[in-house]
């Protein structure tokens, strides 16, 4: 099964330390040319802070329903039901009958168009292309080390369960940064820094795999 993320789709098997470098002459040139590119950068480089499938299936902290509760009414689900996975065959099988066309995507899908226009309104295509590929890798790299770890701990050999969570953390990782840019250059940092994507992020940050909304129920392993 494919990650179905469009713009931040990548090979996750192929992914190395060369394959994307951000110094040199056409880093400066960009530097120069969008300041905003270091705080996407910035970002990218504490990602290796995060502890990316940490607590999957644990009971879920005052924090983490807190988090989980503000990024459903973000995204405009409020009356959404929170609902641990306990094991991985929980969580593959909400994994792999989501509905990719569902609300709740189509609600990040049309959320991740809007920052991605802002974004474009204060950077160079190339200069958002070039920081959000440096997130994609940073993020990736650290999400697959993790799950090997953790795939190893559940004795989960199943890859396509593995491939999705590493794919939405992308996903996720991808979102805060668009969300960074946008509150960098807004009238209104903070209100920008409220948004669905960043709570999005913290619930990756806290250890846990945001798998899926459907109907009324979030799905959290």
């Amino acid at each position: 099964m494919g990650f179905p993320f469009g713009a931040v789709e990548v090979s996750l098997k192929t992914m190395t330390n060369s394959d994307f470098q951000v110094d040199g002459p056409t880093f400066s040139s960009l530097e120069r040319e969008a300041p905003l590119l270091m705080r996407v950068k910035q970002f990218a480089d504490a990602l290796d802070q995060t502890s990316w499938f940490a607590h999957l299936g644990e009971r879920a902290s005052d924090d983490v329903r807190h988090i989980s509760e503000t990024y459903l009414d973000r995204l405009g689900f409020p009356d959404a039901e929170l609902a641990i996975l306990p094991t991985w065959e929980d969580a593959a099988d909400a994994a792999e009958t989501y509905d990719w066309a569902s609300a709740a995507w189509e609600a990040e899908e049309l959320a991740r168009a809007d920052l991605t226009a802002r974004a474009l309104d204060v950077m160079s295509e190339e200069a958002l292309d070039i920081g959000l590929r440096l997130v994609a890798q940073e993020a990736g790299q650290g999400a697959k080390a993790a799950m090997e770890d953790q795939a190893s701990l559940w004795d989960m050999a199943e890859e396509g369960p593995r491939q999705l969570a590493v794919g939405a953390a992308v996903q996720a990782a991808h979102g805060a940064a668009l969300s960074l840019i946008v509150a960098a250059s807004s009238d209104d940092e903070e209100e920008v820094k409220d948004h669905a994507f960043m709570w999005k992020f913290r619930l990756f940050a806290e250890g846990r795999w945001p798998v899926a909304i459907v109907g009324s129920t979030f799905s959290l392993f």
